[in-house]
């Protein structure tokens, strides 16, 4: 019955399309990323690119730059990591083209939302993912200062103490011969100064002299 009710439909048209499948795509690398910050930060870079979107491209870059180095630490399927690869992918680059196809007069001279030119809005745009960017790299440090200070409460359970709690004034050195009861003999520039602080400054201060006898009885 199956078989005759396709014959049917084929005959009259009616034949159902097979749906179409999904196209997954494929998760950038972090050399897709660098590429991908790499050619939007050139573009940037143009003679004709007034220099205040430059220098906020090249901060975004950065930003972007150092949230690869720590993909890691966000974990892949974190909104943090997405709002990474989306901006170095899609939000930078998009908001930089779009600007770039229109005539720089044009772009910083012609109102286009409200009294914001061109160059306003993408002036914007990029400010607000500088702030966007810099919110990730807060709340990827704050999670790594939070790790350092759990290892820091693990540390003084295990072993009682913190280091700051320690006694910065430790014992006396040990003089080298006293831990036999031998002690150590004097140097001789020890008793060279010894003797230059004696009454008079002689060097044999200290040395009884010898006298003559007593020839009175």
């Amino acid at each position: 019955m199956g078989a005759f009710a396709d014959l049917v439909a084929r005959l009259t048209g009616q034949e159902q399309q097979a749906a179409p499948s999904a196209v997954v795509l494929a998760v950038p690398t972090a050399a897709d990323l660098r590429a991908a910050l790499a050619d939007v930060a050139a573009l940037a870079s143009e003679p004709s690119v007034p220099g205040a979107v430059t220098a906020r491209v090249l901060r975004v870059v950065d930003a972007v730059h150092a949230g690869v180095d720590r993909l890691d630490r966000l974990g892949a399927g974190s909104e943090q990591a997405y709002v990474v690869m989306a901006t170095a992918t899609n939000y930078l680059p998009d908001a930089v083209s779009g600007y770039l196809r229109l005539p720089r007069d044009w772009a910083s001279s012609r109102p286009v939302d409200g009294r914001r030119t061109a160059l306003m809005v993408l002036v914007d745009q990029l400010d607000l993912l500088a702030a966007t960017m810099d919110q990730v790299l807060d709340a990827v440090h704050r999670a790594d200062a939070a790790a350092l200070v759990t290892h820091g409460r693990f540390l003084a359970e295990k072993f009682g103490t913190t280091p700051s709690a320690l006694s910065l004034d430790g014992p006396p050195p040990v003089a080298v011969g006293a831990a036999d009861g031998t002690g150590s003999a004097p140097s001789a520039s020890g008793s060279l100064a010894a003797a230059s602080e004696s009454p008079g400054g002689r060097a044999d201060a200290g040395i009884t002299p010898l006298t003559a006898p007593d020839r009175s009885t």
